[in-house]
């Protein structure tokens, strides 16, 4: 439903609650009243509203007159303040996320031993190997958990699970080559090289950044 029908039916309340016989003094309080509270929704959801053009517009609108712009002209002014405002609502949802990632990935690049590959993934060692390293186009063999920044486990598996290197995600695509079999790292990876925009499903929001440990156990060509 359009924002602008809602607060009118916001501004219908007050009516529905007044009292069927009023006195003028009474009469021009609750018009008043209901000014005000219709000014405080429109400061706060519209500003830089022109007054002048608000109270013609409510006042033909209230006694019946014509309105001076055509009706089909209206809809399509306020069809594109609700679309404009909708795009600002998600955009400033998006920097919001996106904030909150910076601050995380910050966090955890600030942490001792933390290094960082290409594209601004973050690995530390938690155990060393000495066997072979991935193949771009090769497969691993891996035990790993994935947990979100909060430290939810989204995913794991503990068995040993073998994967095409070029069918996983991009994070783990850039760093497991790095690894060598029999070495358990974690990884923080940014949401560029996760899911990015879309999440996944209902299980990783977007712009999300993920955190794994992944113990890398076989690999082959």
């Amino acid at each position: 439903m359009p924002r602008y029908l809602m607060l009118g039916l916001c501004l219908l309340a007050p009516l529905s609650l007044a009292s069927p016989a009023t006195s003028p003094t009474e009469d021009g309080d609750l018009a008043y009243s209901i000014g005000a509270s219709l000014g405080e929704r429109l400061r706060a959801e519209v500003p830089g509203l022109q007054l002048e053009a608000l109270v013609e517009g409510l006042r033909q609108a209230y006694q019946g007159e014509p309105p001076r712009i055509a009706k089909s002209r209206m809809q399509a002014i306020l069809q594109q303040h609700d679309e404009q405002a909708s795009a600002a609502a998600e955009q400033a949802q998006v920097d919001k996320m996106l904030d909150a990632e910076k601050r995380f990935m910050a966090g955890e690049r600030g942490k001792a031993g933390v290094h960082e590959l290409s594209e601004g993934i973050l690995y530390s060692e938690l155990a060393s190997g000495s066997g072979a390293q991935p193949k771009a186009t090769g497969s691993v063999q891996v035990r790993y958990v994935g947990r979100l920044p909060d430290g939810t486990v989204f995913d794991q598996n503990q068995q040993p699970q073998w994967f095409k290197l070029d069918s996983v995600i991009e994070g783990w695509q850039v760093a497991l080559p790095k690894m060598k079999a029999g070495s358990k790292w974690r990884l923080v990876i940014p949401s560029a090289q996760a899911y990015g925009a879309d999440g996944a499903g209902d299980l990783i929001a977007p712009y999300t950044p993920l955190v794994f440990e992944i113990e890398l156990l076989a690999v082959a060509d």
